[in-house]
């Protein structure tokens, strides 16, 4: 197992400033897999100082060094995928099958496409007598979260590196082995010191002083709305850039031409996976309301296909990833109970036989107003509201009418008419007829959903300034 109790920093593997650690807990069976070292601020200013020294030798390497750092790294990434993917198996509980394919999958998978961005892409461009450079904005913090970490680790570290940009990574301390093994990865295709950087530690004590640090030029968020907020208030009196890829409450619009026997079960399956720890989840299911009885039926028999269990038996969703958040999704299923909620399937209750884990179940609520507290707020769990509506024109407004604006999906047999319903969605995604994501193509939001983008080559760009040179070109 990775080793979460040292940090990397300046090119090395150091001991933290405090000797204060936390327990790294398998949400399966409740066991200890590991420790995990939580530093303070003088471990953050240790690591902005050295990717601030690190910056101008970087910045300056050529677009045929990053290359070759990067598909180094690649390479290695893609040989200890199955590595990988058991540590994030054990730290958040996803299936071995997911742990191992999706999870693990989405290194090489970012990594890759930042290669073939970086390739040929136009750091300077002519424009009329004007020469355009765009160039790496500097030293970078970037804080990631625990429901996909490799995935939103390497959707920072790969298209900063490739930008020229120098770094500090602090991973959810729930789910940091990941982190370290990459760690481990970067340090052996001999990048630089200094120019990536790995701490662990709480937000509030490791996280502000990144955050609100002088000598930091942008930080890179992923995770709640809640903790987005807070770190735009921090780094504001510095005017750092700031990139936030934030919470969801995706609607999901089954038109009245759609293949409900194709649509249902898909949009059942889509909510649950990584047991609805994503923040693009499609959680509201939207549904003509004459067809609301045909859309339960084929809701409970989807759910009640989907297999729970321990992750290493490779089930279809393992628990949820922490205390914490477990108890948040068995809180917000009562709350909707208590009010009055009906709910079609499973509930608070754990599975059979999995009470020693934080299980849930796969809970659907139906005929849900829009109003109700279970459509509004984001569970990020296995939870799927069924809303009907009455009108194509009423569908769009309900699926509008939500702080956030992260993802969308649109079912329909009229592929024109689900193009039009999808132009009017507000939202930074949206799939079509199930279509999944594609990584060459920018994932992010509106609203309190986020700003920026990441992925492809708009990811690469949230890491790079433009400068125009007058007369340069």
């Amino acid at each position: 197992m990775a080793d979460a109790t040292r940090f990397y920093i300046d090119g090395a593997w150091v001991a933290p400033s405090t000797g204060t650690q936390a327990d790294i807990i398998n949400p399966a069976d409740r066991s200890v897999v590991g420790q995990v070292a939580l530093g303070g601020p003088d471990d953050a200013k240790a690591a902005i100082a050295a990717a601030k020294a690190a910056f101008p030798a970087w910045s300056a390497t050529s677009r045929e060094e990053r290359l070759a750092y990067l598909e180094a790294i690649n390479a290695t990434l893609i040989a200890r995928a199955h590595e990988i993917g058991d540590a994030i198996m054990a730290e958040m509980g996803a299936p071995i099958g997911l742990a191992r394919g999706a999870q693990a999958g989405s290194g090489p998978q970012h990594f890759g496409e930042v290669i073939r961005v970086l390739r040929d892409y136009p750091f300077e461009v002519p424009m009329g007598s004007t020469l355009l450079q765009r160039e790496a904005i500097g030293v970078c913090v970037l804080i990631t979260p625990w429901n996909w970490p490799m995935n939103q680790i390497a959707t920072k570290v790969a298209p900063a590196l490739a930008a020229g940009c120098t770094m500090v990574l602090k991973p959810s301390e729930v789910a940091p082995l990941d982190a370290a093994i990459l760690a481990e990865i970067i340090d052996a295709a001999g990048v630089p010191k200094g120019v990536f950087n790995l701490v662990h530690g709480a937000g509030p004590d490791i996280g502000n002083a990144l955050t609100g640090h002088p000598d930091v030029d942008m930080v890179s968020f992923t995770g709640s709305t809640r903790a987005g907020i807070a770190i735009a208030t921090k780094a504001a009196p510095t005017i750092k850039r700031v990139a936030l890829e934030l919470g969801g409450k995706s609607a999901n619009i089954i038109l009245p031409d759609a293949d409900f026997a194709k649509a249902i079960p898909a949009s059942v399956r889509g909510c649950m996976l990584n047991t609805g720890q994503s923040c693009n989840a499609p959680t509201r299911l939207l549904v003509p309301r004459d067809r609301l009885a045909e859309v339960e039926a084929l809701a409970s028999a989807a759910a009640a296909a989907i297999r729970v269990g321990m992750p290493a038996d490779n089930p279809d969703i393992g628990p949820v990833a922490n205390a914490a958040q477990h108890a948040r999704v068995i809180a917000l299923i009562d709350q909707a109970c208590a009010e009055g909620t009906r709910l079609l399937c499973g509930g608070s209750t754990p599975p059979a036989g999995l009470e020693q884990g934080l299980f849930v179940a796969p809970t659907i609520f139906t005929d849900v107003p829009p109003d109700a507290l279970i459509a509004r707020e984001e569970v990020f769990g296995p939870v799927l509201a069924i809303i009907p509506y009455d009108t194509v024109d009423q569908a769009i407004e309900i699926a509008n009418d939500s702080p956030y604006g992260l993802s969308g999906y649109v079912w329909g047999a009229d592929k024109d008419s689900a193009r039009a319903v999808a132009r009017r969605l507000r939202t930074g995604m949206v799939h079509l007829n199930g279509a999944g994501l594609d990584s060459a193509a920018p994932f992010g939001g509106y609203k309190m959903s986020g700003n920026g983008r990441e992925w492809g080559r708009f990811g690469l760009e949230e890491f790079l300034e433009i400068k125009s040179i007058y007369g340069g070109a």
